[in-house]
């Protein structure tokens, strides 16, 4: 079983569990059948991989896995702080100089915030790259919490700022769930400060939160960078666990992506969480071929 993703973070966050989903929608903008989902010839231009998705093959051989990941045609990169560290035994500059030569560059890395953030920040800083992400805060017990939450962002997106960098937040689900007659995340949106954090919108669990992703995008233009292409069979919102490869699922990501990148959407990354019928590198390649004909 793959590793969790909270579980390479050392935090103190716990995960809540039994988070009362709203119900399923038919009607939610942005999702349509699969059938006529992408056409022939794509338009989306540069797009990347977060590196969560290989999780189980990058610890095995990451320099060997990265040019695969290269030639499948992804050209950015979304890292994770793991047992190897953001940049997988490598230096910062050994890792920039590796991809660089496969002709990919490294944007943003999701990192546990809590431990040695200045020097992350540093060390992103000197590779060029342009986001250091909070990527999972976990449910928390009141509003209030949620507002702590948004001032800790603001002081590390302080930090991004000194450093050329920019700070940004991943969602889950449990950033829909309402708490005090109030969604997390539009208490952690309204008490950030836009020039200091940016979201990263992962389009599959604002789904799974039974919200409309490109609603969010008009609500709050500007406010959503970067995003994660993770599309969803179609099944109950409340099995969490229903990540497929792009294009087996019912999500309209040309069309929500139209949309984001009109409200200022600059990075698209793909991501996967389950794999059926295929290997985590099979699914990769799956999906940047679906990614490869996407307009919008």
């Amino acid at each position: 079983m793959a590793i969790k993703r909270r579980d390479f973070l050392k935090t103190t966050s716990v995960l809540g569990s039994g988070l009362a989903l709203a119900a399923f929608g038919s009607n939610l903008t942005g999702c349509k059948s699969i059938a006529t989902k992408s056409s022939s010839t794509g338009n989306l231009g540069p797009f990347g991989l977060q590196l969560y998705t290989l999780r189980d093959d990058m610890p095995k051989d990451p320099k060997g896995i990265l040019k695969q990941v290269a030639s499948y045609g992804y050209t950015q990169l979304e890292g994770f702080e793991g047992p190897m560290g953001i940049y997988w035994g490598m230096t910062n500059k050994e890792f920039k100089k590796y991809i660089s030569d496969l002709g990919m560059t490294m944007i943003s890395t999701h990192c546990d915030i809590n431990q040695d953030f200045e020097r992350k920040a540093a060390e992103a800083a000197e590779i060029g790259m342009k986001y250091l992400i909070e990527p999972y805060l976990g449910p928390q017990k009141s509003a209030d919490d949620f507002k702590r939450a948004a001032q800790t962002f603001n002081e590390k997106g302080q930090v991004c700022k000194q450093h050329g960098l920019r700070f940004a937040y991943h969602n889950h689900d449990y950033s829909f769930v309402p708490i005090e007659g109030q969604l997390p995340q539009d208490i952690m949106m309204q008490n950030t400060d836009p020039s200091l954090v940016d979201f990263e919108m992962d389009i599959y669990w604002v789904v799974t939160g039974g919200q409309d992703p490109i609603a969010w995008f008009n609500k709050y233009p500007n406010r959503f960078r970067l995003c994660h292409v993770k599309d969803r069979k179609n099944a109950p919102l409340t099995d969490k666990d229903a990540s497929v490869d792009l294009g087996k699922g019912f999500i309209d990501f040309p069309k929500i992506l139209k949309e984001g990148k009109s409200k200022g959407l600059e990075y698209y990354f793909l991501e996967q969480e389950k794999y059926e019928n295929t290997t985590p590198l099979e699914a990769a390649k799956v999906d940047a071929d679906y990614l490869k004909k996407v307009r919008i």
